[in-house]
């Protein structure tokens, strides 16, 4: 296992879940945690979504090699891993919200939720030339053609 650890693909494969997965209950408990109007939920939402959104970081960073879905899919993540910042960054600032400033925690909620559900068309959208670079079964057309000044090799 320490072996496949040292492997920056077998990384990313461990890791890719967490952002789409993650993400994806996280907006979910937010949902229940804003209809429920309890701050330990809000609390434990914002936390599942600011890990999730932040672990976009570590897949994006040992993004495995592969073929021309794999350029794609790169270029997609360098083009929007701000995006998993910003709502990791919002969820913080929603959690502290909920105890420095109680008036602003519902509405930091609300904006997270809607921001991160955004970010699960993100999600989908980088995923969905990620999912290519290895499963034949997925390229059901051809990929896209390499922008020069855009292929990822680090």
């Amino acid at each position: 296992m320490i072996e496949h650890l040292s492997k920056p693909e077998y990384v990313h494969v461990l890791l890719n879940a967490l952002p789409v997965h993650g993400l994806a209950v996280g907006v979910l408990g937010l949902v229940i945690a804003l209809l429920s109007k309890t701050r330990a939920a809000r609390v434990t939402a914002l936390a599942l979504v600011m890990v999730s959104a932040a672990s976009a970081w570590p897949v994006y960073h040992y993004g495995e090699a592969g073929d021309k879905w794999l350029d794609e899919h790169m270029r997609r993540g360098k083009q929007l891993i701000y995006v998993f910042y910003v709502v990791a960054a919002l969820s913080a600032v929603g959690i502290v919200g909920e105890f420095a400033a109680p008036k602003a925690a519902v509405p930091l909620a609300i904006a997270t939720l809607i921001l991160a559900a955004a970010n699960l068309g993100v999600v989908g959208y980088i995923a969905y030339a990620g999912g290519r670079v290895r499963h034949k079964e997925f390229q059901f057309e051809a990929p896209p053609e390499p922008q020069p000044e855009q292929h990822y090799d680090d």
